[in-house]
């Protein structure tokens, strides 16, 4: 094996990684590449990443062959070897904190609604003096219709049982 050379103008810091250090750096910077290809394409432009990056990131999501995944991932880790990580890692942090934020909005609304549908009124008064913007009157109707058109032990929801879920995700939210 030959030692490699340092780039010309760079300054050595100390001694340099050593091979698990630089294994485990590849193997960060391929992982964070994997979670690249599952991103949207707004989310991916947003990052602003090169365009060689960027085209192997799409390329990933098309290929079919396992070994020709494997190696196209292998290729993005190079890439993202390049670049800096953190902004990446930043802005895939935040996306995974607005994930959790809009979990906890569905659990929220879910619990809301299967309280409603359980309890009724006093559920609906609770729920009314916790938000003192509620028009009591349109979700009574709301819940009414909601248990009405649900069988009796039932989970499944109908349209009614929907739009009482969509009006308590864009209240509670």
């Amino acid at each position: 094996m030959r030692a490699t050379e340092p780039e010309a103008g760079a300054a050595q810091d100390g001694p340099p990684p050593s091979k698990s250090e630089r294994k485990r750096a590849a193997h960060a910077a391929q992982d964070l590449g994997e979670a690249l290809i599952g991103l949207r394409d707004r989310e991916l432009e947003a990052l602003e990443l090169p365009a060689a990056l960027l085209e192997a990131v799409r390329a990933a999501r098309s290929i079919r062959s396992r070994a020709g995944a494997a190696r196209q991932r292998q290729y993005i880790g190079k890439l993202m070897r390049r670049i800096d990580p953190e902004p990446i890692r930043r802005a895939l942090a935040e996306r995974s904190a607005l994930d959790a934020q809009e979990t906890q909005r569905f659990k929220r609304a879910e619990h809301w609604r299967a309280r409603l549908l359980e309890e009724g009124e006093a559920a609906l008064d609770e729920l009314a003096a916790a938000r003192g913007d509620l028009e009591r009157a349109q979700w009574a109707r709301l819940v009414r219709a909601a248990r009405a058109e649900r069988p009796s032990g039932s989970a499944t929801q109908g349209p009614a049982g929907r739009a009482l879920f969509r009006a308590l995700r864009s209240l509670l939210g």
